[in-house]
């Protein structure tokens, strides 16, 4: 509380608009989901009054119904005298709240005016909002989608408490091989604690995890007493939300971090020594360097500084590194979370090429629902911790429950 909300009536009213947080008052806000700490957030704002608030991708990773609510809250705050400062990749979204608009490229403003005449800019526009892709390679032949076949990823009935929170209620489900499933939910459905269970970040209450195919004809192993470390050499790799890289080290850096499993010598004395063992070991990992930074586009970027890249680029070298330790099974936390629509369309693209050409199974969590019909195989929709539909993409859309509950509305 603040010195002009001592009878709490603020507080009172900021839970009143995200009763999720009244429900969750005695957990730790680092155990939120992420659209539950934005709600946090924007809560501790209207019970401040601050004079400023800066707002950093109100939208990153929310899905539409709580963005819609959040606007709300802003409106609200913009309305009782707060001056609002918002930083938002969407240029639909910023319409919705902002009356004046700075457009920046590359540290230089290249707009600044009323936001609908950003609109009018022909160049900003094809930049921002109609998303013309950049070239990352020339056009390739769509090539049909593969039957799933044989599964590389099970879970069976994996449940998950948070004191008297359900995060996960009896999962259960597939990944095929070269298969992409696409997993959906409102903020707060479980979506990320699955992540971390199947990860080895977050332990089970109860069920089963296996991983499919690593000793090679071999039974499945078992992934319940695995560390997360050894689960990502048997095969399960991770992004996150956050782009998760050493901001001061440089890309081609970054990258040969990511392929420390290929270093043959780790004695630092043979290192200091410069042997020859130590200098063909290097040599490999530049190799396999120079390799990632081709595929995924980002070779003429090697010597900047990983803190220098957009979003986007920084989504996309997380996808590299992940991919560095051949992972058959790649679980992305919102690939698509605050990048322009443009990066998005690009990576769409670099999504299909991972599973064609690398033989990765994909599972994506993503609120970019244009994104998952793009390239998914499959749906699974979560709702408090429990599977509400399964199925092809737009079946799974349809869903009345589905609607119901991230969309928010009938659609």
């Amino acid at each position: 509380r603040v010195r002009d909300d001592r009878d709490g009536t603020a507080a009172s009213d900021a839970l009143a608009r995200f009763p999720e947080l009244a429900e969750r008052m005695a957990t730790p806000a680092g155990d939120l989901s992420g659209g539950q700490q934005q709600m946090l957030n924007l809560a501790m704002a209207l019970v401040a009054r601050p004079r400023l608030l800066l707002l950093d991708e109100l939208s990153l990773g929310l899905s539409p119904a709580l963005v819609t609510r959040l606007l709300g809250a802003v409106r609200e705050l913009a309305a009782s005298g707060t001056t609002v400062l918002l930083v938002e990749q969407s240029v639909t979204l910023a319409l919705q709240v902002a009356t004046r608009a700075y457009f920046l490229e590359k540290g230089t403003i290249r707009f600044v005016g009323p936001t609908k005449e950003l609109l009018e800019r022909d160049d900003l526009v094809r930049a921002v909002v109609l998303a013309e892709a950049p070239e990352r390679a020339p056009a390739r032949t769509p090539r049909a989608r593969p039957r799933a076949s044989g599964v590389r990823l099970s879970v069976r009935s994996v449940s998950r408490h948070f004191g008297g929170i359900v995060a996960l209620d009896s999962v259960s489900f597939d990944v095929h091989d070269r298969e992409i499933l696409g997993i959906l939910g409102p903020n707060g459905a479980g979506k990320t604690t699955l992540f971390d269970v199947l990860s080895g970040f977050v332990e089970p209450e109860s069920g089963e995890i296996a991983l499919h195919g690593t000793e090679g004809s071999g039974p499945p192993l078992d992934l319940h007493r695995c560390s997360a470390p050894t689960r990502a050499q048997r095969g399960l790799g991770r992004t996150f939300q956050t782009a998760r890289l050493f901001p001061a080290l440089t890309v081609a850096e970054a990258a040969a971090v990511a392929c420390e499993d290929i270093v043959a010598v780790r004695d630092p004395i043979a290192a200091a020594l410069g042997l020859p063992a130590v200098r063909r070991s290097e040599a490999d990992v530049e190799v396999q360097v120079t390799t990632m930074l081709e595929r995924f586009g980002l070779d003429t970027h090697r010597d900047l500084f990983v803190r220098e890249l957009s979003m986007g680029q920084r989504r996309v070298l997380s996808l590299a590194c992940a991919l560095a330790s051949a992972p058959r099974v790649l679980l992305l936390d919102e690939p698509s979370a605050g990048i322009t629509t443009a990066e998005t369309a690009s990576m769409a693209q670099v999504l299909l090429d991972i599973r064609d050409d690398l033989d990765v199974s994909l599972v994506i969590i993503e609120h970019d629902l244009a994104l998952l019909r793009t390239v998914a195989d499959r749906l699974l929709a979560l709702d408090v911790g429990t599977v509400i539909a399964e199925g092809p993409p737009e079946s799974v859309l349809q869903d009345p429950a589905v609607v119901a509950s991230y969309l928010g509305s009938p659609s």
